[in-house]
């Protein structure tokens, strides 16, 4: 997914390290950190039902990122990483942004579910960020230019 410029027997530490300075990298790690500050506002408000959604999403930008950074997806060649990823990115984006729109709108009196609205909000920006990034990625590389037939050349 994301090019890192680590040798092949580098270890887990300098993996991290290289990958997180790649765009991907940043995205996955943000969605992890926003993803847990949202889990904690929910955990503190008095109704915690929609902390299921920033549970979910957290595990799984958590395997995607030890996924890409251990640079499995070009190893297991079972799935296509790219479309699995663009899936969970828009999944993500949707169902934060629909949670979080009903904990902003009924949420009054509970000031920690709505700060977690707030924060599931951003997610959510964030994850369709993501997902567009994701798109344009699969667009580049379906793109490509046909060879020329015109024998006059």
């Amino acid at each position: 997914m994301a090019d890192t410029a680590t040798s092949p027997g580098a270890g887990c530490l300098e993996k991290l390290k290289s990958y997180v300075k790649t765009q991907k990298g940043v995205i996955l790690a943000a969605e992890i950190l926003i993803s847990f500050i949202v889990i904690i506002c929910y955990a503190a408000s008095m109704y915690g039902g929609y902390s299921a959604v920033a549970i979910c999403e957290m595990i799984f930008s958590m395997i995607f990122f030890g996924i890409f950074m251990m640079e499995l997806d070009k190893q297991i060649l079972v799935l296509n990483w790219v479309w699995t990823d663009l899936i969970r990115a828009g999944f993500g984006a949707v169902i934060y942004l629909i949670t979080s729109l009903i904990c902003v709108i009924q949420g009054s009196g509970d000031g920690a579910r709505i700060a977690g609205g707030v924060f599931g909000l951003l997610a959510g920006i964030l994850f369709a960020y993501d997902t567009y990034t994701i798109y344009l990625q699969i667009k580049s590389n379906s793109q490509h230019t046909a060879a020329s037939t015109d024998d006059r050349v």
